[in-house]
């Protein structure tokens, strides 16, 4: 079959090439056209619970996720020149298009009494600009004395000041809302240079704005250090300008092609589609060696430049085949997960691996049969001192100290055994941000100083009309918001018991020390005079109370706590939740943005453990297409599981978590070292062939031909994969680090142990996966068989 494929892709030289042409400028057409995800991550099924939950939530009283929070210290606010500063920002903002509301100290509202009315009026306490500082004083006086805005726009004991920004929910989950961040930003920098004091912002629309904008900014950087970083390798191995061009010529297609895919696929660039082109980059500078070395390796033996060409196609072709679909398995494995992202992230690299493996494959000797042939000095590689030094060296110790290598093997199994159970879970949703960036520091700063920024909700029904407005339930609320606050994570909460003691202080003439609930003689006074409903809605407390008064909210923000502080806290709270309010009379849920993010995580997790488990039997079903024995099924892949464990006792060791950005590595890891396994074993099966069964020189021959390879190939990808290790994502470093150090250990393992494992099973076991044919044999051509007759060769001319 290869024999037949080579023929016609030598044959067909020009047509291949334009058809080739012809689809890249289409997907380069289409990459064009590829857009920017703006919608925040669904982590878990719509079949889910908490998921069905937070979704009627959001039905019921709106998006929970859209106010971004700007905070500052400043003792001296209440001065008139700092509180007018501080009133033009929030005003310059609130007259922004997309800003529904701006809450501060400057556009606070009190609530007056009116007794000829019999009814509570809510009268902002400014409207223009501060004349005097007796006006300032003034307004000092009213807002410390309004107790309801104590701990949600300012904190007296830090002098720390909050303006809400209330977005628009159309522009959450489109470009604009970047757009809105940008002017957001823009005009709290020229407070800080009008008065020198530091802003600090936050909110969901903030983070996950800044988070995009760092993603889109990454993709490039990626983009060209890989490139790069492939390009010096490679001029540094071969030596040979055309061979750099010649690979990059594949790679850049390879890069067009994948981001066309995206587009193609009506997919959208997020944290993980926007590392695919990088990602494509380095498996296809892997392909571009294997391709090269094999190349430079035939032309030596026999000086025929298009008999060296055939042979690469037939002896590798469907070898690499096998490497690339293992590599595309480690990610496809992702498809399988219940989340958008990574299934697109698994469908469109899956997808990209093969497609670049068939560009390799026809490309690179199409462009080769039009060069000269390889001189002494670029096949010279082949006897680099260096690695010729280290094989021999490696060699050596297989030879005459295996039981030292088993040792060294056992014991770093044993250290990754231990590190495995130090493994922790994490689910921050600043996770991956490094604790020095601005984002993760600011989100600290609001921590500190009002409980947080991460919305928590409790959903209350009472299931029945009016329920909500009875003083019973309201002192339950009330009950219910202490236990929360207890914690000692939470925002102060805005809830329908905080109006009603706003109210009550309202009703005792603005006197502060009336800011609690009313008593059973009180209430009938204090709540009759609560707007009735105007132009269909409850007026104030619509936001808070459904139409009819069944069912409620209580609102609060909290710390970025991570899936174990927040299954701890849960677990407390709903007992809790229930002493108070019996499950048989109402119905009470929490969810909120902060609750979902963590179930969410949780669920990633467990289902990305899946995959690494399902990447292993798929790996292990795709050898038994070339080995047919369990046995050696058992021996290839045993030096490709172990550096997944001690790569995850690094991460026990070091205090890396596990959350969906980590986790992903195991399954990518597996799917590229095993590659390595696979070259090796496929060379060392020919070798038996040639050597009539004699294992220990057909191990050593596969190993002296297929070393170089493995070494530059290991070389290419630990460096590349290095470059995501300058990313401003804690995820992304993470993923460069471990799968470049999983990388590293697994080309010791496949070149020491593997080979190692081979001689000293010897013909108890390895003779009798050999004795039955595999179902698909690697090298189906014939040795003396090739396209280097007159009638086939191209004509360079």
């Amino acid at each position: 079959m290869w024999t037949i494929l080579v023929r016609i892709i030598l044959r067909n030289r020009p047509f291949i090439l334009i058809a080739i042409a012809l689809i890249t400028i289409f997907m380069g057409w289409k990459a064009t056209s590829v857009k920017m995800s703006y919608d925040m991550a669904r982590m878990l099924p719509t079949s889910d619970s908490g998921y069905q939950a937070y979704e009627n939530f959001k039905k019921q009283y709106g998006e929970d996720g859209n106010v971004l929070v700007i905070g500052v210290i400043n003792p001296k606010m209440f001065e008139l020149k700092e509180l007018n500063y501080w009133f033009d920002l929030a005003e310059d903002i609130k007259k922004i298009d997309g800003i529904q509301e701006v809450a501060s100290i400057t556009r606070a509202v009190s609530v007056i009494k009116n007794d000829s009315l019999k009814k509570f009026e809510f009268v902002p306490v400014l409207k223009n600009r501060l004349s005097t500082q007796a006006e300032a004083d003034s307004l000092k006086e009213k807002i410390l004395a309004l107790k309801f805005y104590e701990g949600l726009l300012y904190n007296p004991k830090t002098n720390a000041y909050l303006l809400a920004v209330t977005l628009d929910k159309k522009r959450l989950n489109d470009k604009s809302r970047l757009v809105l961040v940008d002017k957001i930003n823009s005009m709290a920098l020229a407070y800080k240079a009008k008065t020198g004091h530091e802003l600090h912002l936050s909110g969901l629309p903030f983070i996950r704005s800044s988070m995009m904008v760092k993603i889109k900014n990454e993709l490039i950087l990626f983009i060209f250090l890989s490139i790069g970083v492939a390009a010096f390798i490679l001029f540094l191995f071969f030596r040979s300008l055309k061979v750099v061009a010649s690979s990059l010529v594949v790679v850049s297609i390879s890069i067009l092609w994948a981001v066309g895919l995206i587009a193609l696929f009506g997919f959208k660039i997020t944290i993980l589609t926007g590392v695919i082109p990088s990602l494509t980059v380095i498996i296809a500078i892997e392909n571009c060696i294997y391709i090269l070395n094999k190349y430079h390796w035939e032309y030596r033996l026999h000086g025929n430049q298009i008999k060296a060409l055939s042979k690469v196609v037939q002896r590798i072709g469907f070898a690499s085949l096998m490497v690339n679909t293992a590599t595309a398995i480690g990610f496809a494995t992702f498809i399988l997960v219940s989340n958008q992202m990574l299934r697109e992230f698994g469908i469109i690299t899956a997808i990209s691996i093969m497609l670049e493996y068939v560009l390799c494959i026809t490309v690179l000797p199409i462009i080769f049969s039009y060069l000269a042939p390889p001189s002494e000095k670029h096949v010279a590689h082949l006897d680099n001192k260096i690695f010729s030094a280290l094989l021999d060296w490696i060699i050596k110790v297989i030879q005459t100290k295996r039981k030292m290598v088993y040792i060294i093997a056992g014991g770093l199994l044993l250290v990754g055994i231990v590190g495995l159970l130090q493994m922790r879970t994490s689910g921050k949703v600043v996770d991956d941000l490094r604790k020095t960036d601005p984002i993760f520091t600011d989100l600290k700063f609001f921590e500190k100083h009002f409980g947080g920024v991460m919305p928590f909700e409790i959903a209350i029904d009472t299931q029945k009309k009016k329920g909500v407005m009875r003083l019973s339930t309201i002192q339950k609320i009330d009950e219910l918001q202490d236990s929360v606050l207890s914690f000692g994570i939470f925002s102060k909460p805005l809830s329908v018991a905080e109006l009603v003691k706003f109210a009550r202080q309202a009703y005792f003439n603005g006197n502060p020390d009336y800011y609690s609930l009313p008593n059973s003689q009180e209430k009938n006074f204090v709540l009759s005079y609560f707007p009735t409903k105007t132009e269909g809605k409850v007026a104030v407390l619509h936001s808070f109370i459904d139409s009819t008064q069944q069912k409620t909210r209580v609102s609060f923000q909290m710390a970025d706590v991570g899936t174990k502080e927040m299954n701890r806290i849960l677990a407390r709270l709903r007992p809790a939740v229930d002493s108070i309010f019996n499950p048989e009379q109402y119905k009470v849920t929490i969810t909120g943005n902060s609750v979902v993010y963590v179930r969410g995580t949780e669920f990633l997790i467990d289902h990305l453990f899946q995959s690494v488990l399902i990447a292993i039997i798929s790996i292990s079903l795709l050898l038994a297409l070339l080995f047919s024995s369990f046995r050696m099924i058992v021996v290839s892949m045993l030096p490709n599981i172990i550096p997944l464990i001690i790569t995850a006792a690094i991460m026990g060791f070091t205090g890396v978590p596990i959350k969906p950005s980590t986790i992903i590595v195991f399954s990518i890891a597996l799917g590229i070292s095993v590659d390595n396994a696979i070259q090796y074993l496929s060379r060392y099966r020919h070798e038996l062939k040639k050597t009539g069964n004699d294992i220990g020189k057909s191990a050593l021959n596969a190993l002296r031909e297929a070393g170089f390879s493995m070494i530059y190939t290991s070389i290419v990808l630990v460096l590349g994969f290095s470059v995501f290790m300058v990313s401003g994502f804690g995820g992304t470093q993470a993923l460069g680090m471990l799968v470049s150090t999983t990388l590293f250990i697994a080309m010791f393992f496949n070149m020491v142990v593997l080979p190692s494992l081979l001689l000293s099973l010897d013909k108890m076991v390895v003779t009798k996966a050999f004795e039955s044919e595999p179902l698909i044999e690697i090298y189906d051509g014939d040795e003396n068989n090739s396209v280097s007759n007159s009638d086939d060769t191209p004509n360079n001319s």
